[in-house]
């Protein structure tokens, strides 16, 4: 029993997050069953300008109110930074948040890496990352309360299953909540919360803080009905319960961006009120104006932000690639996410008058359906090995973008769409030297468990080339296609299989290699001596690299393993090293913290979602999860700090 809760706190939430997933694909892809890019952009063509206008009007607004947060937040901290700053630390942490969603971006880390330049110290960077994270979670109670107050009809499932009264009720706990807190700051100054203690705001603070967490709750609701045609029965204050849940379920499925999930909830919440192609058209509006436009201008901000923190030009070039490579990697790799979700949903798409169907007919067209859903399944995978430095994965990524071109070509796609693909594909490349890391496939024979998934997607595809329907069913789906009365029963079980092996195996193949880390006895601690790494007398256990050339001694505290200096010996095998230990620390639930740094592998820290903050002790420093392991780890910086 205890073996099985420990593997659910460690696993639980991905698990969660992957069922979210599925459940809003099988939606997503049950409501495109009958649209086409045509309808959709005929859709698209129907916005106003004025509504155009008015909607990136409240974008603006939305991100002024989130930059009143980190000024609140600066004040609150008692190291207050004027009105440019919080707008740069709020823009860039929100945007690249809202996008990526991965630690090494994460808005916590953003914020430590801009607001530490400016002087403000890890405690008092911590209180600010504290109090914005606090701001959005009130608006989103007090607003909560309100739908389900005087509109608990809306809310998914229950509104039409629970009495109006207990949805009612449901909205106490959360007016409870928000009243609490507003009070308690009236009469306390500090409260614990497990091991944390939380300084709390001024009365007049924490009002200011619910007023504009619930102002930006609204605005960016606001933007996205702002884009809805008029629909009978939908208020404002009725969208704002369907955004509220949505956005919920996309928060609670971890996927960047809530792509899918928050999408396939918006498409069943409004399915009542208006059809599939009007909401899918003001969902494209609202991700390129509240996602994808600020997520290109903070990414310019923030590689401006960090030039213009080396002086010499020289430096300036020779840093620019190595400087950034947190930032660009997992910008990418939301793209390719991006451009794997876009895929899926164009295998959902019917083809209808194609270049396909011109040249091979409808059974053509239908494996078609297919390829797009396989490819663009396989590219969500791609993203999570990009994101750890994979070379295969970077491979595989570059040759799926160059089928996802082909793909959407062959279905008479504008030529944006798969120009789109190949444009990605470029910047893909461009980034080669990031991807340092051999995965399982390349240093362990392919496995039959591997191999069979791998197989079972050409005999898939096989499969539905070789069915024909007699253009029966030509205008439907690939998986209505297999869902088909007229389809045989093999073809069902084919096509199911393989869509839950290909993932599998994909998944299994861009695992790091396994290893074990080392006891701690006198053969490894000379070992790592004769590295000219740390090898004090007591330890808790050492981690090398792939090639066993670097490695470096560990300690476990409480929630951290805490690393002791860096890795030493052979600089490529010091980094395998590094990222080894992480995912040692991610199968143990716990975070990875490196203690005594130098400025070598700064880069490689950054790109494992760590923070490093000064110890005071000249080019030295402390890599850690700053938003969650600072009270941890505090007694290791200096007193100031």
């Amino acid at each position: 029993m205890s073996g099985t809760l420990a593997w659910l706190r460690r696993h639980g939430a991905t698990v969660f997050g992957l069922v979210l997933l599925v459940g809003a694909l099988y939606v997503v892809q049950k409501e495109f069953r009958g649209l086409s890019v045509a309808e959709i952009r005929e859709a698209m063509g129907k916005l106003t300008v004025g509504a155009l206008w008015m909607a990136g009007g409240l974008t603006v607004v939305a991100y002024l109110v989130l930059a009143a947060y980190d000024k609140l937040g600066s004040r609150y901290a008692g190291r207050p930074v004027s009105w440019p700053k919080s707008l740069l630390a709020s823009f860039c942490g929100y945007s690249l948040a809202h996008n990526l969603g991965f630690a090494a971006v994460s808005g916590a880390a953003v914020r430590y890496r801009l607001y530490s330049a400016w002087g403000l110290t890890p405690l008092e960077i911590a209180k600010v990352v504290g109090f914005t994270s606090l701001t959005f979670g009130l608006g989103g109670m007090a607003l909560g309360g309100l739908v389900l107050m005087f509109e608990p009809e809306v809310v998914p499932f229950f509104g039409s299953t629970m009495p109006r009264w207990a949805l009612q009720a449901l909205a106490l706990p959360l007016w409870g909540i928000v009243g609490t807190y507003v009070v308690l700051s009236r009469f306390r100054r500090h409260v614990r919360i497990l091991k944390y203690e939380i300084d709390l705001p001024s009365p007049r603070m924490a009002l200011m803080q619910t007023l504009l967490a619930t102002v930006d709750v609204a605005m960016t609701a606001a933007i996205f009905y702002t884009l809805l045609p008029q629909a009978e029965g939908l208020t404002f204050l009725r969208f704002v319960g369907i955004y509220l849940a949505s956005y919920a379920v996309g928060i609670a499925a971890s996927v960047p961006g809530g792509l899918g999930v928050f999408d396939g909830a918006i498409l069943l919440g409004l399915q009542p009120y208006m059809p599939a192609p009007e909401v899918v058209g003001a969902l494209l509006v609202f991700r390129l104006y509240y996602y994808i436009i600020p997520l290109f201008i903070a990414g310019g901000l923030f590689v401006s932000f960090e030039l213009g923190q080396r002086r010499a030009v020289l430096q300036r070039m020779s840093a620019f690639g190595r400087g950034t490579d947190a930032l660009e990697v997992p910008a990418i790799a939301s793209l390719v996410a991006l451009a794997g979700a876009l895929l899926v949903f164009l295998g959902a798409l019917p083809t209808k008058g194609t270049i396909l169907e011109e040249w091979a007919g409808h059974v053509a067209a239908l494996a078609s359906h297919f390829a797009a859903s396989v490819v663009g399944s396989l590219l969500l995978v791609m993203a999570y090995g990009l994101l750890r430095r994979l070379t295969i994965a970077w491979g595989f990524t570059l040759f799926l973008l160059a089928n996802g071109a082909g793909i959407a070509w062959l279905r008479g796609e504008a030529w944006w769409l798969w120009g789109a693909f190949l444009l990605l594909g470029v910047l893909v490349a461009a980034l080669r030297q990031a991807f340092y890391r051999d995965s399982r496939l390349a240093r362990e024979p392919l496995s039959p468990q591997a191999l069979v998934p791998l197989l079972a997607v050409t005999a898939s595809g096989i499969t539905l080339a070789l069915i024909a329907y007699g253009g029966r069913v030509a205008d439907e789906s690939w998986w209505t296609v297999a869902m088909s009365p007229l389809a045989p029963d093999s073809l069902r079980f084919t096509v199911g299989l393989t869509g839950v092996l290909l993932l599998f195996a994909m998944v299994r193949l861009l695992r790091p290699a396994r290893f074990r880390p080392l006891d701690w006895e006198p053969g490894v601690r000379s070992r790592l001596a004769s590295l000219g790494a740390l090898a004090p007398a007591e330890a808790d256990g050492a981690v090398f690299g792939e090639a066993e050339r670097a490695g470096f001694a560990f300690l476990k505290r409480d929630g951290v393993w805490l690393a002791l200096g860096d890795p030493a010996g052979d600089r490529r095998d010091a980094i395998s090293a590094i990222w080894r230990f992480r995912d040692l620390c991610e199968r143990a639930g716990v975070d990875p913290a490196f203690w005594r740094v130098g400025p070598d592998f700064l880069r490689v820290y950054g790109d494992i979602g760590l923070v490093a903050v000064s110890l005071g002790e000249g080019p030295r420093y402390l890599a850690l999860r700053a938003e969650r392991d600072l009270v941890e780890l505090r007694e290791l910086l200096p007193r100031e700090a």
